[in-house]
């Protein structure tokens, strides 16, 4: 390619192995021992939250961690560049980019967020684009994007379209039509869209957006940018950047992935990566493309974005590698979720194929869960009286409709669960006893007291 940047690490990785996977298989015995570190007794069914990192990829990072700390200036010229394009390597591979100056390694799918939106307020401040128009988002975007947007775009002028998804949802058609009402809106009176945000997976509720759909959609519209905001995504669903066809697509490491906290990687287009888009810790390496100017903001642990080769031995003990794990948390997550409802008598909020290793199961309408304060008064409940962590979504009811019901009234409160490696049908069956402990003592979600 012309002006290619040495610093990529083109050369030395230019060729791509596939994985290899174990011949013999990680027994249950050593996935126990991966994660003891884990706090014992603790259901921990929220993996969607803060990932999880088993035992052998912290032991990698401590090397890393231990290696800088021996000689610094040792480790800043002749290593770190080297390992962080290895673990870009890795990424190019898994998410069929054709480059690996096509990404990025960053923080988090928050400093990603940054960078996309801060190209997008300069063009509001500098006057490319008129004050009139306006940036698309889901409405139940992560709200550190919506603050994001409050800080770059909105401050310069720009306004905002949110598209109202449908919850509980039966089909990606629904999706795709409020999406399309949303577009019409926000091109209304001659405006533009500069740019649309589409979760791949929203967080609360949890479900798994046609993104490759909605690009389309997009595309065909006159939508100038298009942000993939996958922080679910990959280690939990198949990632193909080609395909979905987005200008910026970035997805958290230390989620589904195994990585230690924190790491993101942000795949932009060939046509974005060498463009006006810029780390927003400005270092030395400013002006020399994101990649490069991520890979160095100054003194700090690198470690998390060092340990991808690591993370990749990991996985490929398993059966199947990280498909493997994909498809068998998929399947875990959906029969727990079906186990809950069942002895609830509640419903599932999305069908199991628009959901991956994390599902919504509604919750009792004996629990009175009639608000974010019931939400979290029930979630710090479940944590302190039993031990089990499982994020709480309180359903907002809409005006003139009555909603999903059981036998006892309409359901408003869902919580989210996720499966990982590390899970155990104990886990799902102290949330199950839990709730029916509550519901069978006559107590509702105000009645709940934490000592």
């Amino acid at each position: 390619m012309e002006h290619e940047d040495p610093r990529n690490g083109e050369s030395p990785h230019r060729s791509s192995k596939k994985p290899k996977f174990s011949s013999n298989y990680i027994p249950e015995s050593e996935i126990r021992d991966e994660f003891s570190h884990h706090q014992p007794r603790v259901a921990r069914i929220n993996n969607g939250s803060f990932g999880s990192c088993p035992g052998s990829v912290l032991a990698a990072q401590r090397r890393w961690q231990l290696q800088f700390l021996r000689q610094p200036d040792e480790f800043y010229f002749n290593t770190l560049r080297n390992g962080i394009t290895a673990s870009r390597m890795i990424i190019k591979d898994l998410i069929n980019a054709d480059h690996v100056d096509e990404v990025s390694l960053v923080d988090n799918a928050t400093t990603a967020a940054a960078i996309v939106l801060q190209q997008i307020g300069h063009s509001f401040a500098e006057g490319k684009f008129k004050k009139s128009d306006t940036v698309l988002m889901l409405h139940c975007a992560f709200q550190a994007v919506k603050k994001s947007i409050q800080a770059y775009v909105t401050r310069a002028g720009g306004s905002v379209v949110e598209v109202r998804l449908p919850f509980p949802v039966n089909s990606e058609e629904e999706i795709i039509s409020e999406f399309k009402k949303s577009i019409t809106e926000g091109k209304s009176n001659g405006r533009k869209i500069r740019l649309a945000i589409i979760d791949h997976i929203t967080s609360m509720p949890s479900v798994v957006i046609p993104v490759k759909e909605l690009v389309r959609v997009c595309r065909e519209e006159g939508i100038d940018q298009v942000f993939v905001d996958a922080a679910h995504a990959i280690g939990s669903l198949k990632v193909d950047v080609k395909e979905i066809g987005a200008d910026f697509y970035v997805s958290n490491l230390h989620k589904w992935f195994f990585c230690p906290p924190s790491v993101a990687f942000l795949h932009c287009k060939k046509a974005n990566a060498l463009s006006d888009v810029h780390h927003p810790v400005v270092s030395h390496e400013y002006g020399n493309g994101l990649p490069i100017e991520s890979s160095w903001i100054g003194t700090r642990d690198y470690s998390s974005q060092l340990v991808i080769p690591a993370v990749l031995e990991f996985v490929n003990r398993f059966e199947g590698g990280i498909e493997g794990i994909m498809e068998r948390n998929h399947e875990q997550v959906v029969k727990m979720g079906k186990m809950l409802a069942e002895s609830w008598g509640t419903n599932l909020g999305s069908p199991p194929e628009m959901c991956t290793a994390m599902i919504m199961v509604g919750l009792p309408s004996r629990l009175c869960l009639n608000s974010e304060e019931d939400a979290s008064r029930l979630r710090s409940y479940l944590r302190d009286c039993h031990e089990v962590e499982v994020p709480i979504f309180y359903q907002v009811p809409k005006d003139g409709e009555d909603g999903v019901r059981d036998n006892d009234g309409c359901i408003t409160g869902y919580v989210r669960i996720s499966h990982q490696v590390y899970n155990t049908l104990d886990d799902y069956e102290k949330l199950r006893d839990a709730i029916n402990q509550i519901v069978n003592d006559g107590k509702t979600c105000k009645m709940l007291c934490i000592e």
